[in-house]
């Protein structure tokens, strides 16, 4: 029996005009996570946000990845569409990418291990990559855990691979990595917006569950970023199944923190480590 259907789409791209034809017809295809040309055609632009000043949108699938490089004073929106997502997040300077992200100095600088509003995201260097400025998640974040590996999404899951439904976190942001020109050894331990961990007394990490669907997290980049984004399921999700969804990436022309901020001055260290930033843009002429 000849399956019509089957020979009608094979016929539509026979030849390379057919094929041509074919391509240019799904231009206007939207789907539910694709990034949004340009910018400001987002159908989701936060309320408070001019259109006219997006520099990147994007709804990122539940597993999926993201990438972007954006200038000092962008401010990036993460939105948890449904409660099912975790954005492992990973900043490097986009002046010299050897600078990078250190959880260690994230959580000690500002003596405080749990990300919220003001929270600064440090590298190795001292200085200050990005400032979480407002928080709509209740604190539903995590610096301890950093993503799922694929060995254990394998034995878990019964697979990891960064192309499956059950992709790891790590594999997804090699990924993001190599779109940028980076390499493994340049991506560290990462970050995680809207799920949560803390410490009990014990040591021990317990799970506090996620901000709820539509939470919102926004960081402001210090200085000239290299962002990456994996969007895959929490290591500690108690989740029977491999959980994630949706999130939305929305970044636009804002300012970088000042002298005139609260978390500027927050403690003697947080000062040090803003000034650190700022001597070290003022010498390659970035103000």
């Amino acid at each position: 029996m000849t399956d019509d259907r089957g020979a009608g789409r094979r016929s539509s791209t026979a030849t390379l005009t057919q094929a041509r034809d074919d391509a240019r017809s799904r231009a206007d295809t939207a789907v539910e996570a694709m990034p949004y040309l340009p910018p400001a055609s987002s159908p989701y632009t936060p309320a408070d946000v001019d259109p006219s000043t997006l520099v990147w949108a994007e709804t990122v699938a539940g597993p999926g990845y993201t990438h972007m490089t954006v200038a000092r004073g962008t401010r990036i929106r993460l939105e948890d569409v449904t409660g099912d997502a975790c954005a492992h997040v990973v900043v490097l300077s986009a002046l010299n990418p050897g600078e990078r992200l250190n959880v260690a100095d994230t959580q000690k600088i500002p003596w405080q291990a749990y990300l919220g509003a003001g929270h600064p995201l440090l590298s190795g260097d001292g200085r200050v990559l990005a400032t979480v400025v407002a928080d709509a998640a209740g604190g539903h974040h995590d610096a301890f855990c950093g993503v799922t590996t694929i060995a254990g999404n394998i034995e878990r899951y019964g697979a990891g691979a960064a192309h499956t439904a059950t992709a790891a976190g790590r594999e997804l942001l090699l990924l993001a990595a190599a779109k940028e020109g980076l390499t493994p050894r340049d991506v560290p331990p990462s970050v995680s917006f809207f799920k949560g961990v803390r410490v009990a007394p014990d040591g021990a990490l317990e799970w506090t569950g996620d901000g709820g669907a539509g939470a919102t997290v926004d960081l402001v980049a210090e200085m000239p970023l290299t962002v990456l984004v994996a969007n895959a399921a929490h290591p500690l999700d108690p989740a029977e199944g491999y959980r994630t969804g949706p999130v939305r990436v929305h970044a636009w022309a804002a300012a970088a923190s000042s002298a005139s901020d609260p978390w500027w001055t927050a403690t003697p260290e947080r000062t040090r480590a803003y000034l650190n930033t700022q001597q070290h843009l003022l010498a390659r002429g970035i103000r």
